[in-house]
């Protein structure tokens, strides 16, 4: 059975500094987080705090891609979860049928923002996964993991990027 869920927000693994995007059922009864990486948390921050760039970043540009060629993503299915490793799924319709593209779920989950779809996770995947207590969390975590990605985004180094500049 798929639950749909939502982008709650993002934190900072405070053990390893790694992004995780947190996603919650509508019900904000279950929760569970995902380990990313920091140029994925920065396009699914780009979309929650609603910020364009001049020239369009690469889930930007994927998303227009597909709109230009009549291609609508209709959902997401985060559908598996083995050794650590999530699995998603891009849900698309292009030319009244529909299909599947494999995924990691940061990228998924970007363009699923982009395109305002719906995001899933295999009730599965939520058992298997860590579990947040979103009652004694919900408040705090939000404030909390912004400051938190947007100090670990500024005091990146050039370096950081590797022969990747930006």
């Amino acid at each position: 059975m798929l639950v749909e869920m939502k982008v709650f927000g993002l934190a900072i693994d405070p053990l390893s500094n790694t992004p995780i995007v947190i996603l919650k059922d509508l019900g904000e009864k279950k929760a569970i987080p995902i380990w990313i990486g920091l140029f994925e948390a920065s396009a699914i921050a780009s979309v929650l705090e609603k910020i364009s760039f001049a020239r369009p970043m690469t889930h930007d540009l994927l998303h227009e891609v597909m709109k230009a060629l009549d291609t609508r993503i209709v959902k997401i299915v985060i559908n598996d979860l083995r050794n650590n490793t999530f699995f998603a799924l891009i849900h698309v319709i292009q030319g009244g049928k529909e299909k599947t593209i494999d995924s990691r779920p940061s990228d998924a989950i970007a363009l699923a923002l982009r395109a305002e779809a719906p995001i899933f996770v295999d009730e599965k995947v939520i058992e298997q996964s860590t579990h947040i207590d979103i009652s004694t969390q919900a408040e705090d975590l939000g404030k909390y993991s912004r400051e938190k990605l947007k100090e670990v985004l500024e005091t990146l180094s050039p370096e950081a990027f590797g022969k990747y500049k930006m």
